[in-house]
């Protein structure tokens, strides 16, 4: 899965892939000042509000 993530390509360019093997705790949520952040990132499609979404990384936004 890692092999065809890492061979995708958008516009030319290559996605950072890693894998993380890190447990997460159950029943953590962010906070919602946190969560409007992470909103602010994401682009999402009219005709697909729920399943296509592009995601702005942090270092473009300003």
């Amino acid at each position: 899965m890692l092999g065809w993530a890492k061979s995708m390509t958008w516009k030319g360019l290559h996605p950072v892939v890693e894998l993380s093997r890190k447990v997460y705790q159950k029943g953590v949520s962010l906070s919602k000042e946190a969560m409007q952040d992470i909103e602010a990132r994401l682009v999402r499609n009219p005709l697909l509000p729920k399943w296509d979404i592009l995601i702005q990384p942090a270092s473009l936004m300003v």
